[in-house]
């Protein structure tokens, strides 16, 4: 796995759903990486959401569960990157995380419920929904830092 070596933030986004918010665009300017951790969309058009984001800087995406156009047949499940270091893995529904895979980070959406919360090493990290609104959950996104200073993240609420 190679070492993607950023100076700056990354764009942490998921569950949007079909719906790429303007202000989720603004937030995400100047990221160096974009993960999308699933539910992109259904539908066919929405394949144009991913186009747009890596417009702004490399992406990854994996798959989540309502992914199931032809297009969305490309993206993982999961996926390991390694940055500045840092081991990365990227699943969209923790449920289906292997506990014994050797991370730092799992990065992961599906609940819509922004999550920030260190287990022992490994840090939970999930930036909540960015696309329609699910219940009284609100619309988020979020960014990482994995340099020498260590791994952070923060939970960012879109001005709507």
């Amino acid at each position: 796995m190679p070492d993607v070596r950023l100076e700056g933030p990354i764009g942490v986004i998921s569950d949007t759903h079909g719906l790429l918010r303007p202000e989720a665009l603004a937030m995400l300017q100047g990221c160096e990486l974009i993960l999308h951790l699933g539910d992109v969309g259904s539908k066919d058009e929405d394949a144009a959401l991913l186009e747009r984001l890596a417009e702004l800087a490399p992406l990854h995406a994996v798959r989540g569960n309502i992914d199931t156009a032809a297009w969305a047949e490309r993206l993982p499940h999961t996926l390991d990157l390694r940055v500045n270091g840092w081991r990365l893995h990227l699943v969209h529904d923790i449920a289906h995380l292997d506990a014994a895979i050797a991370c730092d980070a799992v990065l992961h959406g599906h609940s819509h419920k922004p999550r920030h919360e260190w287990r022992g090493e490994r840090l939970l990290f999930n930036p909540g929904a960015a696309g329609k609104r699910r219940f009284r959950l609100p619309i988020t996104l979020g960014k990482l830092w994995a340099d020498a200073r260590g791994l952070r993240g923060a939970i960012q609420h879109l001005p709507l």
